[in-house]
């Protein structure tokens, strides 16, 4: 019977002062940047802002998660395979909220493969079930989307959405 035990295997570290209009690091200072607000909400050019940040690590963990399935299936993926991953902030009311679409494309797959790669993908990637019930995340492949099983939203707020 194989452990139910939780095993932490890594932990990440920044620090950010200043806000969206200051300074994010690493403590491995691989990360060490600008904040700013997205400049098509005022802000300053050349500088990265969360949902860029968050954006760009629920892509790179969406392919892990998508490389692990296929090695699971003795399949292997098209090294020109693409995740894209637009993050959305929304205001409702005085709160602000986020949504996710990944769109991801796997190049080599027939559109019937991809889409079960990706669903079981969204059930084992960390960003996925670390957003599961708190964000809506629309899941598409070649720009279309997929429809939408209840588990993958569950408990989302009926207002909250991809804009």
């Amino acid at each position: 019977m194989a452990s139910t035990e939780k095993k932490t295997l890594y932990t990440a570290d920044a620090t950010a002062i200043g806000g969206r209009s200051g300074h994010v690091r690493s403590s491995s200072g691989t990360i060490d940047l600008d904040m700013s607000v997205p400049e098509g909400l005022g802000g300053k050019k050349g500088a990265t802002n969360p949902e860029e940040l968050f954006a760009a690590g629920y892509s790179s963990c969406f392919q892990q998660a998508l490389l692990v399935i296929a090695q699971r299936a003795g399949d292997r993926l098209d090294p020109q395979t693409e995740v894209k991953c637009s993050v959305s902030l929304f205001q409702d009311g005085e709160a602000y909220g986020l949504s996710a679409v990944l769109d991801v494309d796997l190049k080599s797959f027939d559109r019937e493969k991809t889409i079960d790669m990706v669903r079981q993908a969204h059930k084992i990637c960390p960003y996925s079930v670390g957003t599961r019930g708190n964000i809506e995340v629309e899941l598409r492949v070649q720009g279309e989307p997929l429809p939408v099983q209840a588990e993958e939203n569950a408990g989302v707020a009926a207002n909250g959405g991809v804009q």
